[in-house]
């Protein structure tokens, strides 16, 4: 089946990946259009990772296609787009030697971003007052919302949440939240993933799961 959806970010059509000769991926077929966000449940192991993995553009479909953004999924037509994508990974993409703030600016340098807008991003997260503590000495908590940091310089048109809501306190989980709120505000699309299906209904405007690299609900 050919999936096609006018204004649609995200158009997968029939995609598989493959990791080490083993299909994690396999037959993904899904839409997902502006101002949407989409909620992605299933266990451990059962492929959610690999799949924003491919909505991030850092994995490419071994079999059937795909576009993000516009860009056809596998080609160079993504590095234009990687920009416009906002990842919070399940483990910190932060550079363990550098501090808080170093990490922005070294994010900020290498999307062309702002640096003169960090500190007020730092300050909206709650973290001014611990903007020079090296990644290696912060908590989970500051290492979220340094991401969350992160995606305020750049405001992502794509934003994708891996279990981006584990281990955080009410307000980090209303920090994420907001950015959520404010990606959907300005028509970007938002997936997020969990294995608690519950969590994932009460922010998504639909939920599908995922079950051994396959997509069990209609996409």
């Amino acid at each position: 089946m050919r999936l096609e959806a006018v204004g649609a970010n995200v158009i997968l059509d029939g995609a598989g990946v493959s990791l080490g000769g083993l299909a994690v991926l396999r037959g993904i077929s899904l839409s997902i259009g502006s101002a949407e966000v989409v909620g992605i449940a299933g266990p451990n192991g059962s492929g959610k990772t690999t799949l924003l993995r491919l909505l991030a553009t850092l994995a490419r479909p071994d079999e059937g296609s795909g576009r993000v953004l516009g860009a056809t999924l596998g080609t160079t037509e993504v590095y234009a787009v990687r920009h416009d994508i906002g990842l919070i990974g399940h483990v910190p993409a932060l550079i363990h030697e550098l501090s808080l703030r170093e990490n922005l600016e070294h994010a900020a340098r290498l999307a062309g971003d702002d640096v003169s807008r960090i500190d007020r991003a730092l300050r909206v997260v709650g973290l001014e007052g611990a903007a020079d503590r090296k990644v290696g000495q912060s908590s989970h908590g500051m290492l979220r919302r340094a991401e969350a940091a992160r995606l305020l310089l750049t405001r992502p048109r794509l934003l994708l949440l891996d279990e981006a809501f584990s281990g955080l306190d009410t307000s980090a989980r209303d920090l994420v939240d907001a950015l959520v709120e404010r990606s959907v505000a300005a028509g970007g699309s938002v997936v997020m993933v969990s294995h608690d299906a519950n969590h994932l209904a009460s922010r998504a405007d639909r939920v599908m799961t995922i079950s051994s690299g396959r997509i069990e609900a209609p996409a």
